[in-house]
């Protein structure tokens, strides 16, 4: 059992999150001890010591509630009782909610191709509403559920196991291999469409993207600076803000490129649309006419691919620097 994946350690990283930072040290040092005191005399008596830390922590309790008590600060809101799960279900639900709202708003907007003005006063309007929501529906549950005198038995559920991994294990050799495999298929799937053709004709399969070497030859760039980029973050064993950024620069330049490509109608293969266009016959047609006012079937499709694009490097980004965050904190 190594430091960085004992539940000790997650514990510690936890409890600390929790706590103001000027406390921050003492607190750790405290709980680090009241842990050990308690282990040490249980492996003493022949139990396993990752057993053993996991009993104690579950024994000391969720741990934002924990550590409210080691710096007195009354948890009331929803009342003591059920304030940890409140808090720990409102963190989920705040980056999830109103992150997909906002998404299926712009993307409507983009699909109806609604001015710049239009698709940011939308997003912005339901972004706050959907927060105002989501808040104010939690707690009433909560509310409800400690007026009423609820056992809150599964709420209220908690164990060690969902005590997040430290950084330093997502950043191990499980994620290289697991980013590799994904790039090289990447790779691969760019490769063979090139050569052999992806979408079936009834004759020869023909590219989805554009065969022009600029198109595919830039796709294959950045997915080879990403593998470069894998293998430096795991040689450096952590996160760190110049990774950060660089990851960062990457996703930007990814989507900026892409999406230039998709605007001038370069990513795409123009001969896959006039294939569809011509087997899809009458009915194609009346498809584009219906949908004229949103740029036709294919004005549709490319909003699509070009908000997937934005949304696959915003996520890339986010989950770089929310790595960095949590490395920091514990």
């Amino acid at each position: 059992m190594t430091a960085t994946t004992s539940y000790a350690e997650r514990y510690l990283a936890a409890v600390a999150r929790a706590v103001p930072a000027s406390a921050r040290e003492e607190i750790a040092a405290e709980v680090r001890a009241t842990i050990a005191d308690q282990v040490e005399p249980r492996v003493a008596q022949g139990e396993d010591p990752i057993e053993a830390e996991r009993d104690v922590v579950t024994e000391l309790g969720e741990p934002t509630a924990y550590a409210a008590s080691l710096i007195d600060r009354p948890m009331w809101l929803v009342g003591p009782r059920y304030f940890a799960a409140w808090r720990r279900l409102l963190r989920l639900l705040l980056w999830i909610v109103p992150a997909c709202g906002v998404g299926g708003v712009v993307l409507g907007q983009l699909i109806a191709r609604a001015s710049v003005g239009e698709v940011i006063g939308s997003g912005i309007a339901v972004l706050v509403g959907t927060i105002v929501h989501v808040c104010f529906w939690t707690t009433l549950v909560f509310f409800i559920l400690e007026r009423n005198g609820s056992t809150g038995e599964h709420i209220l559920d908690w164990d060690p196991d969902q005590l997040p991994q430290s950084a330093e294990v997502r950043t191990g050799r499980t994620d290289l291999v697991a980013s590799l495999v994904f790039l090289v298929l990447a790779a691969g799937a760019v490769a063979w469409d090139q050569f052999l053709g992806f979408f079936p004709t009834g004759g020869d399969p023909i590219p989805v993207v554009n065969p022009a070497p600029l198109t595919w030859g830039v796709l294959l760039a950045f997915i080879a600076a990403e593998v470069v980029f894998a293998l430096v973050l795991h040689r450096r064993g952590r996160w760190t803000t110049g990774l950060a950024v660089i990851n960062t620069v990457l996703a930007v330049a990814f989507a900026a490129v892409t999406l230039i490509l998709l605007v001038r109608g370069e990513l795409v293969n123009p001969g896959l649309m006039e294939f569809i266009a011509a087997e899809g016959g009458e009915g194609f047609a009346q498809g584009q006419q219906a949908s004229a006012a949103q740029g036709g079937v294919f004005g549709i499709l490319g909003a699509i691919l070009g908000f997937c694009l934005v949304v696959f490097s915003a996520w890339d980004i986010a989950d770089g620097w929310l790595k960095l965050r949590r490395l920091r904190a514990a």
